[in-house]
């Protein structure tokens, strides 16, 4: 089976401490696992495995957030079961490394403090994959052992369940969390970049969050959701009170080199990129280059942000007059979206270039709104190829996370804990318009709604959405509607109407004889009669044909596919 091509007779590969190298030397196990400095070359290998800025485009397609020109397999709801398929394979061998380390490491004759560090950095890495396994397919295979022989049983074993996997999440972060060092303690050059308590404290965060929401809106049987949703406000007020973290404050050059490294106490866990310690080499990730091209930004989450009242569209003053310009959409609205999207003639990651709507460069002829949002500029080097680390967990995830957390477990919550969370993201990027209770019921708001919608801008095009959409339960009312984009003005657009005729809504916003927004001119990405999403069936992925055929009749599909 795929899934433990990395468990068996693995030996280990091993490295220099800089992190941005590939191993460099194979060792068998009989003159290995004896240092300090074997432990931390094995683990330099989950770093260079760590997933970065995505592959290909740059872009995750999955939801309603963003739009590329060839429609999504995901977000259209046209996949089918594949044979073979890297998100079920790919974590598996990563685990194999992992259990590697925890099992022929947790043996090395050193002091139990040296040990346990080092084990501690595998512990973390098996408990990240294993998160995403569960947040795609459900039930699967716990495997926690490293395999010596194809005989093993266990190769073919069947799927344990989701509470049993995540909790065995939450016992390899919580060993994390006694062992790691202090975020503090890895600010230099040579350690940057590893993880540290904090990460393990926020990764506790992440998964209460979404287990504890799960479990609720998805009605399973098992699983508590209020004791995962516990875990998350624990692991969340512990990293508050620490005070090892704070937002950045200024949220656009956040995503740029000035929000690099330790200095940034927003920083929380992240993939290096460019040259590392002591080493020569140099990792690039291309992002901006590639970003420029190939999405772009729905109207729908266009339409997320907040008006200078404080209020959504549907009921904002500011809201209700239609677009003339493309621009408009900046007008009276939270700082965040002109630092999110590009404006009319503003310049791009082209090199002096501008941007003109519906031009050839935009958005990969998505003509969806241009991303602004972590582009370099002219901080990149002649080839497009940037070196930004990519920032994989940040402390506004925190507090944003803890305040959703605390509304589903309480039912409510408090202006002061909105004023430590929402509103202190809101006011770094000079957004100060307070959220509070008594805005929420004098405007008639829902503040589990506005909670989210907080995350739903804050955290644009950095790949949380469509696990949000998963775990909320809103999937089947968000993806099979139409993909909207950008509004059409001829004086300003690189297209005439004539070229874009049968794409643009009609008076009223009709378009085919259906009511798709509130106005004349939106261009129509995707019409929705393309797309399907069955509540039964896409909440999880389709398991591999293999793994099901090479399981000996133990791993059962998932229902519907």
């Amino acid at each position: 089976m795929k899934r433990i091509s990395a468990l068996i007779f693995g030996a280990i590969m091993i490295s220099g401490c800089s992190l941005d190298k590939y191993p460099e030397t194979t060792l068998t196990d009989q003159t290995f696992w004896k240092t300090e400095t074997d432990l931390r070359g094995a683990c330099n290998r989950l770093y260079v495995d760590l997933p970065g800025f995505l592959t290909g485009n740059g872009h995750d397609f999955r939801s309603d957030e963003l739009v590329s020109y060839v429609p999504d397999d995901v977000s259209s709801g046209n996949r089918s079961v594949p044979e073979r398929d890297n998100d079920w394979s790919d974590p598996y061998n990563k685990i194999g490394v992992c259990n590697n380390i925890i099992v022929k490491g947790g043996e090395a004759p050193l002091q139990e403090e040296v040990r346990s560090r080092w084990i501690a950095e595998a512990r973390f890495f098996r408990a990240y994959y294993y998160f995403d396994l569960v947040k795609k397919y459900g039930d699967v295979p716990l495997i926690l052992k490293v395999f010596t022989s194809t005989d093993d049983p266990e190769i073919k074993k069947g799927r344990d369940s989701r509470e049993t996997v995540i909790q065995q999440c939450y016992a390899d972060l919580e060993f994390a969390c006694e062992w790691l060092p202090d975020i503090d303690e890895l600010s230099d050059d040579s350690n940057w970049g590893r993880v540290s308590r904090s990460a393990a404290l926020a990764m506790i965060v992440r998964i209460g969050l979404y287990e504890g929401t799960y479990i609720k809106y998805h009605n399973l049987a098992e699983g508590d959701s209020k004791a995962h949703l516990k875990k998350a406000i624990d692991a969340a007020q512990t990293l508050m009170s620490e005070g090892k973290h704070e937002l950045y404050p200024n949220f656009q050059t956040l995503f740029y080199f000035d929000g690099e490294g330790r200095q940034n106490k927003e920083n929380i866990f992240v993939k290096l990129y460019g040259p590392n310690g002591a080493s020569n080499a140099i990792v690039y990730h291309n992002q901006s280059s590639t970003k420029a091209t190939q999405g772009g930004i729905t109207r729908q989450m266009i339409d997320n942000f907040l008006y200078d009242d404080g209020l959504p569209k549907g009921k904002s003053a500011y809201g209700q007059s239609p677009d003339t310009h493309y621009d408009d959409i900046f007008t009276h609205r939270d700082p965040r979206l002109a630092m999110t999207v590009f404006k009319y003639r503003e310049a791009d990651a082209f090199k002096g270039a501008v941007y003109r709507p519906f031009d050839n460069v935009n958005a990969g002829n998505t003509y969806a709104y241009p991303i602004k949002k972590g582009y370099m500029n002219s901080e990149f080097d002649t080839n497009g190829r940037e070196t930004v680390d990519k920032m994989v967990i940040r402390y506004a995830e925190v507090l944003i996370s803890y305040a959703e957390a605390l509304y589903e477990y309480k039912g409510s919550i408090s202006n002061d804990d909105l004023e430590k969370t929402i509103n202190a993201v809101r006011g770094r990027s000079g957004f100060n318009v307070a959220l509070t209770n008594e805005f929420v019921s004098a405007n008639g708001l829902n503040m589990l709604e506005e909670i989210r919608r907080e995350r739903m801008v804050e955290f644009i095009d950095e790949g949380l959405h469509y696990d949000d959409i998963i775990r909320w339960k809103t999937a089947e009312d968000v993806l099979p509607q139409p993909m909207l984009g950008l509004f059409f003005n001829e004086d300003e657009s690189a297209m005439t109407r004539n070229e874009l005729a049968g794409r643009l809504t009609e008076a009223d916003g009709m378009y085919n004889g259906a009511k798709l927004y509130d106005q004349a001119d939106i261009y129509v990405v995707e019409d929705g009669t393309g797309r399907s999403f069955n509540p039964d069936r896409d909440y999880l992925y389709p398991i591999p044909s293999y793994e099901l055929a090479t399981s000996g009749g133990n791993i059962k599909q998932n229902p519907n596919w």
